[in-house]
């Protein structure tokens, strides 16, 4: 599918859209977005891949869960619901660009939602799918399993790799599945898409 396409179709859906060759290139553009801003993270691959956390660290606030873990994770999401801007990236967008997250604590489709000045969407060429129904399984059967893998997790999924098992595992990472048709009323977004593969 061409980038191209997806960028009118998430205009279209009320998004302001950016795209980039790499992740070099769209991490350069965040960093001189912002001086002196605070700036809240929901755990991403893709992210912790561009360096965000570093880059935006330098002039401002960054409040990013994905520092910590236990109860200090859960002060960091909760202080990233709060600030003027949230960062997160997607588990599957489609090409008429409908964006698909799952999350586990909750606080990335939280965030993604309203109280924020600007939500900005940031991710790789591999999130694209056809439509919400390939969307959604990519989220169930790749990117959960690795994630879940990634984190060490001892989930059904983790463990053999392969699909989700819609398990009752007291680690289960997807709990919530969140399908965004549209881009939020009164919330200002931007989709920055990046010719890469990145995160999962």
């Amino acid at each position: 599918m061409e980038v191209k396409d997806l960028s009118e179709a998430l205009k279209r859906k009320g998004y302001q859209v950016s795209v980039f060759k790499t992740k070099e290139d769209a991490a350069d553009y965040i960093a001189g977005l912002f001086d002196g801003d605070i700036i809240g993270f929901g755990d991403s691959l893709t992210m912790t891949q561009m360096d965000l956390y570093n880059r935006l660290s330098e002039k401002n606030i960054v409040k990013d869960p994905n520092q910590y873990s236990g109860k200090r994770f859960l002060a960091a999401a909760k202080e990233a619901l709060t600030a003027d801007y949230f960062f997160t990236s997607v588990n599957a967008v489609t090409k008429d660009g409908v964006i698909i997250n799952i999350d586990c604590t909750g606080n990335r489709i939280a965030g993604s939602l309203f109280g924020h000045k600007k939500v900005f969407y940031i991710f790789g060429t591999n999130k694209i799918t056809e439509d919400i129904e390939s969307g959604v399984f990519r989220v169930r059967n790749v990117a959960a399993p690795l994630n879940a893998k990634r984190l060490n997790y001892k989930t059904p999924c983790a463990v053999k790799g392969d699909k989700c098992y819609d398990c009752n595992s007291p680690a289960r990472i997807c709990r919530g599945l969140l399908i965004q048709y549209r881009a939020m009323d009164d919330t200002e977004s931007e989709a920055i898409i990046i010719e890469e593969e990145l995160g999962i």
